[in-house]
Parts: structure tokens; sequence; C-alpha cells
């Protein structure tokens, strides 16, 4: 049946479709031919709860590929890698009958401590942007709705159901908005998750500014609105936000509120209506799309879905994300025929996907032990440590075990991680460490073997200061269920390393961007740092670090060469065009991440992290073989968020481009000039006198006003004789010269708002002129 655009419905049956009616399930109305939605994480993999479980443990939900977390498949930098996941995630959904995914995870990771790290992509919003949109717009493609989460700023565990996070209005647009608005401009999700946390003072998902100004206003959003379940706390003021549906059901409780929401006049009918409507439009995308579903017996559907193909897939990206952090003497890959020993619990019960909500019940499961034992037939192993403090094993013989494993093996790889009591939604971390007995064993095996290889297995940063004493470390992170097949694939030389860090790896907790300002108190957390998260604060300050963001080492090496920089165009529509040589000077095939950074002016006195990713490309390239690389940037990329407006501005002036391997290994730069773009400032008789003067039609008025004599009496009373500095060089600074021309008379005066001027004993600024303009500014905008 198809469904009219508004059927004939009762106020008590529509506001019965903007809750759920069930934990995953929305309300359906099967006389008006209205079914019911199926929900279900997603952003790694299905899971779909069995039965009547909530799905939380790999048990209690349908089988599903696993593939790698975000924080893995962030470090590809490969948009089409993402594409393919999404394609493979969505035919899964189809197959399980599921119709919206509940993903991907956007949050920007503003300190390496947030347990659900592993669920983000990366510190960066425009790789996070870029991956999540590609990611996004598969999934759609396949016929399956996605629903990028948690809008916004919720970038910790810690308090997360109602800490407000208080972050200026440039922060939010440049760095925590800027996902998601890539992802919403590029890849139209069908839903877009509110978040649990408040933002500068209201919850996320009943807070208008956030759902209505930014999302729908200036974003042109038109799709559904969805909470995170359990994020509202009043319906009806989350309707009157823009909140369409409610998860999960709420035993009626929002339905109660609506209605009296109506009575009392704090929403309306059309409000209804129009979250309906956006309901109804949910409902039918998700039912034109192709493949099968059987929804009614909530038994999976019968689309087919190739799970074999799909953890071959899972062990390509698994590969293809991994991180060789350092390769001491070419240590990797390893020559075949020699002995192996691989210590480590980790390597026979691995950590490969995080905890919480998105945990998937694998198909089929490899550990590394089993993969590297399949292929290495001279292997020794050793657990070293236990995961559960519940074994009866003296972790100081079983390192001492190991030892002895590595001493009479040619090679030792050591499986190193975090335990899944370290990290997972709903908890933050307290520490970057590694557990202690990991630290120990590793000292013990190193002193038995120097050729010893570590291998990590976790979902957000560590610190790697025990990285000085192996020659090598790959950094796996949570790999997905094929990972154990990854790690061997790569540490033999079947695979490359395809990964590069997409967050820093700092040396130690106190030097990072939020620390100071985080986990916040009394129910709020400030975010201090401003602009300067990750890289941008590494980099700006100055600070050292363990490994960069951007970094990763390849079994082969690449050159980069003939920077080209030049600008077409003139205005907003100017174009910048950066093009360079890359070359694999190796004897390998291998791919290299190509990423383009901007440093702009910095003479206006504003804060500017050092450099910013604007653009990148993964290269694969042959032996020998060479490739032009290219990058268009358009002027909103290089502009930055002015408040005073609330538009996007890129400032006049010279652009520092850097071409390179990471932030910090820069191969090439070059400079791009800009026209600028002027923001229209909507000037006020409480603004200052430099920003009156910055605009030459309203710095007439003030010339003529300015330029009269001053009242004698003033100099006894106005600071520095404002009304003579005023007067004696306006003639000389507007409107040429503008506020940045000032010159040193007037700067002293420049930065007091006109009405205060008024107020001074003879001062030239009289009511009356103010009135006056008061009404031309009126005029010159049209009201």
């Amino acid at each position: 049946m198809e469904i009219p655009a508004m059927p004939d419905l009762t106020l008590k049956e529509k506001i019965g479709l903007l809750s759920g009616a069930g934990f995953w399930e929305t309300a359906a109305l099967p006389g008006h031919g209205i079914r019911s939605l199926v929900l279900s994480d997603g952003p790694h993999g299905i899971r779909r709860p069995a039965g009547t479980a909530d799905g939380l443990e790999p048990g209690d939900s349908h089988p599903a590929t696993c593939f790698p977390a975000e924080c893995a498949t962030a470090c590809s930098w490969d948009r089409s890698l993402l594409a393919e996941l999404g394609t493979a995630v969505a035919r899964e959904a189809r197959a399980q009958g599921v119709d919206v995914l509940l993903g991907p995870g956007l949050n920007i990771k503003r300190t390496p401590l947030c347990g659900r790290n592993f669920e983000y992509y990366s510190e960066d919003p425009l790789l996070a942007g870029e991956l999540g949109a590609a990611w996004t717009a598969a999934v759609q493609a396949a016929g399956v709705g996605a629903s990028p989460k948690h809008f916004a700023a919720n970038n910790q565990e810690a308090d997360r159901m109602r800490v407000d996070a208080v972050v200026d209005q440039r922060t939010l647009h440049e760095i925590y908005l800027r996902a998601f608005e890539i992802v919403v401009r590029t890849a139209g999700p069908w839903t877009v998750m509110a978040a649990y946390n408040k933002v500068n003072g209201l919850h996320a998902a009943e807070n208008p500014w956030l759902l209505g100004t930014v999302l729908r206003d200036t974003w042109g959003y038109e799709g559904a609105v969805i909470s995170d379940w359990g994020a509202v706390t009043d319906r009806a003021a989350a309707l009157a936000a823009g909140l369409d549906l409610e998860m999960p059901a709420s035993g009626g409780l929002g339905a109660q509120e609506l209605s009296a929401g109506l009575d009392a006049g704090t929403v309306t009918e059309q409000q209804v209506d129009t979250a309906v409507e956006r309901i109804l439009a949910l409902v039918r995308r998700a039912s034109v799309q192709p493949g099968p579903a059987q929804h009614d017996s909530g038994q999976p559907g019968s689309a087919a879905a190739d799970y074999a193909a799909h953890h071959e897939l899972a062990r390509r990206a698994a590969a293809a994300s991994m991180v060789l952090l350092q390769n001491d003497g070419g240590i990797l890959p390893l020559s075949p025929g020699g002995s192996l020993a691989v210590i480590g619990e980790l390597a026979r019960t691995p950590r490969y996907q995080g905890s919480g909500s998105s945990r998937v019940h694998p198909v089929h499961l490899v550990t590394p032990l089993a993969a590297l034992a399949d292929q290495v037939p001279d292997l020794l192993f050793e657990p070293g440590y236990v995961l559960s403090a519940d074994s009866p094993c003296a972790e100081e013989d079983l390192a001492d075990m190991a030892a002895a494993a590595a001493a009479a093996a040619d090679t030792a790889v050591v499986f190193l991680g975090l335990p899944e009591t370290a990290e997972s939604e709903g908890f933050d971390r307290t520490t970057l460490e590694l557990p202690g007995p990991q630290l120990e064993l590793l000292d013990a095996v190193v002193t038995a073997n120097p050729r010893t290889i570590v291998v990590l297995s976790n979902g957000g940063a560590v610190t790697t200061e025990w990285a000085a004493a192996v020659p090598a470390v790959l950094e796996a992170w949570l790999p997905g269920e094929a990972g154990g097949s990854a790690v061997a694939d790569v540490l033999l030389g079947r695979a490359e390393p395809g990964g590069r860090l997409a967050e820093t790896i700092p040396h130690r907790l106190a030097d990072t961007a939020a620390y100071g300002n985080y986990p916040g108190e009394d129910g709020a957390v400030r975010y201090g740092e401003g602009l300067l998260v990750g890289y941008r604060w590494y980099d700006t300050r100055g600070f050292a670090v363990a490994f960069p963001f951007g970094h990763g080492l390849s079994y082969t090496t690449f050159e980069y060469s003939e920077l080209e920089v030049s600008t077409v165009g003139a205005g907003a529509s100017q174009l910048v065009h950066a093009d360079l040589t890359l070359t694999n000077a190796g004897s390998r095939s291998g791919s290299e991440v190509v990423q383009l950074y901007a440093g702009a002016p910095d003479d206006d006195g504003r804060q500017r992290p050092l450099r910013e990713l604007r653009g990148f490309e993964k290269v694969q390239l042959e032996p020998g073989e060479s490739r032009r690389v290219s990058f268009r940037l358009d002027v909103r990329t290089l502009s930055r968020w002015d408040p005073g407006t609330g538009t996007w501005v890129a400032d006049a002036g010279e652009y520092r481009l850097e071409v390179g391997a990471s932030s910090r290994d820069i191969r090439l730069s070059g400079a791009a000039a800009l026209d600028g773009t002027v923001p229209v400032s909507e000037l006020t008789t409480g603004s200052p006198i430099a920003e009156w003067l910055a605009d030459p039609d309203a710095a007439a008025v003030l010339v003529d006003a300015l330029s009269a004599p001053a009242s004698a009496s003033v100099s006894d009373s106005a600071p520095a004789s404002v009304s003579d500095s005023a007067s004696a060089s306006v003639s000389d600074s507007a409107p040429e010269s503008g506020a940045a021309g000032l010159p040193a008379s007037l700067a002293l005066v420049g930065s007091m708002p006109l009405n205060r001027l008024a107020r001074f004993p003879g001062s030239p600024i009289t009511p009356a002129l103010l009135q006056r303009l008061e009404a031309e500014r009126r005029a010159r905008r049209g009201g």
C-alpha cells in the first residue's frame, strides 16, 4: 500500500508515531499501510538482537560480519574503502530486516581518554567528515538509512547523560559541527541522531539552535532527527526543538508529554504534523529499497548477504588500516624460514572490537595466533600475562616462560593492548598507559631477545615510551573478525601496512589539549582549548609527540616533487590549485597518503592553528611509478567561522600550503594569495568605534561628527581626551584604512562602544546622532 503524503490520522495516532514501539522498532499503523521500521547499531557490523534480548552480549544478537572499528578504518584515509564497507554492512542489514543503521560515529577525539573513541574516526573534522560521508552514501545507495551520531559535542563518556559542553561558536562550527556538516551536505543521511549531553546549556535532543538553526535552516537538512536511546527528558520541548522520533519506547510518557504540551500551547499540531511527515518519508524510503525483508515476524529477512566475501573485505580493510609506527633496520616484513615466538594472551584471546552498543556477534573470528600458526610452522606461544583477574596463574611465572620462548626463537612478536575493562561505551579511561604486567613482560622479552616486534590492540591511543626498546611497532587497533589474518598478512609481507594515524599519539596525558579542561565539574565541561584540538594543539604549541597525526610507515619509500600552486578566479569564487608529483622510489608496490595542510594569514590577532588539514588522497603506486596528485581548494575550505556575522569568512592574504606524509613530515611547501571575503557586520550603537570605522558607509557619518571641535571640558573628564583623540585623526583613518589601520591616537578609544562614548561630557557622539545612525543602518539593511 502506498502511503499518502499525510494519511487521515487522528491526533492520537500521529502522536503515537513520534515514539518508538519497542527498543529497536518504530510504531506501526497497519490500517493506514504504515509499517514498523527496524533500527540497529551498526558502524562496524549489524547488531540485531535475537529474540527479546537487547543484544549487548555477542551471543544475544544474530551473527554478522564484524568489520574493523572506526578507530582503525579512519587510519586507512581511504574514501573508496569506506564506501565498500558501507555497501557490505548495508547488504547484511537488508538480509537481517534492518532499515536504519545507527552510524557513523562522527564525534571528534577531543581527549584520548574518551572510552568510546574506538567508535569515532579522528581528531580532525575534515578526515572524519569525508570518510563518514563515503560510508553514509554507500549505505544508503544500498537501500538502508544511516544515522550520523552523536549530534553534537559528545566527546566524553564521563557524565555523558547530562554534562553541558560549553563551547564557543567558532570552535563549534570549525571543529565539532564540521564533520556532521560535511556528511549532511554531501551524503544526505536519512536520519541524524541527537546526543545525550547538553550543548551550551540545552540538551542536544531539545536544542532548537542545534536542531533548527544549524541543522535545518543553515545546512538545509530535510531528514528525520531521532534521539539517542534515552536522550529525551521533555518530549514536548524536544518536538518544539525539531526532534522527530524519540527512541526507544517510553511507556507512553512521551505521548503524555506531547498531549500536555499541546494543551499548554508549548507545541502546535503543525509541529506534530511536520514530524509525522518526516517519519512517513523515512518509511517510504525504506519500503521502496531493493532486497526483500521480513519485518513483521521479527526475524531476519531473506535478502542474500555474501558473508564469506565480507570476511575477506574485513581482512583487507584491517591490513589497510594498520599503522606501522616504527620499523628500525627494516625488521618487517619478517623473512621467511625463521623461527617465531608469539607472546601475549591477546594473540590467543584478541580484542577485535569495542564494548557496548557496537558489539557484534562475528560470523567467523580468526585470532592472530591461529593465523600465524597456520603460516609459520616453527612457532612457539606463551600467554605472558592474563586478561582476567580470576586467573590463578602468577604473571611473574608467565613472563619468565615467555622470556624463555623469546630467547629460543629468531624473532619475538609480543601482543599488547587494552583489555575490555579499560575502555568501553559508558565510561572513560583514567590513564593512557598499557597495563603494568604487560610492560613488565615486554621488558623481560626484550632482554631475552632484542629482535622483538610489538603489535598493539586498542581502541584509543596509548603512550609508547617503551617503544625505544624495540625495533618495530605495529598499531593494529580493533581490527574486526578477520584481524588475526590481517596481522599475519602484514607481519609476513603478504600485505602492506596501509594505515596512517588519524589521531596523534602523545608522550604523556599532561601534554594533551583537554588536560585541565576535562572531565569538567558541577555538570559542565569547558572546551577551553578552543580550536587547538589534536595536532592543531601539538603543532601550534610546539609540543613534542611520540607519533604525529598522519604518520605511518610503508614497506616502500615515496618521493614528493614538483609542487605547483596557483589561484584562479576572484573573490568568493576563487580556487586554489595545488599539484605535485608522487613517486614510489622503492622496490615494492605500496600506498601513500598525501596530506595537504594550510596555514591562514595570522596578522589580525585571531587565534590560528599553525596548520590544518585541507585535503588528502590515498595513492597506490607500483615500484618506480609516478603520478600527479591534484588538490582543488575553494574559498569555503580555507575559511574560518565568524561569530559576529554568523558566516564563513576567508581572510585576504597569503595562505601557506604544505604537502607531506604527516603534520610533522612536510615535504613541499608553497603559498597562495586569496582576495578574501568580507563579512557584512551587523553594527549597532553598542559596536566599538573601530568596527564602525571599518565600514565605509558608517565611517562617513562618523567622520562628519567626530571632525567637529571638541568641548574644552572633555580633557578633564574623558580618558586620555577621548574626544580629542577621536576627532584629531579620524579623517586620516577612515574609511580607507579601516580598523586595522587606526593611528595610535585613535587606537586608545577604538574598542570603546559608540553608546559608551556618548556618555562622556562634550562627546561629539550624542543621543541624537545615535538615533540617526541606527535609522541609517536599518534603512541600508532594508528594514
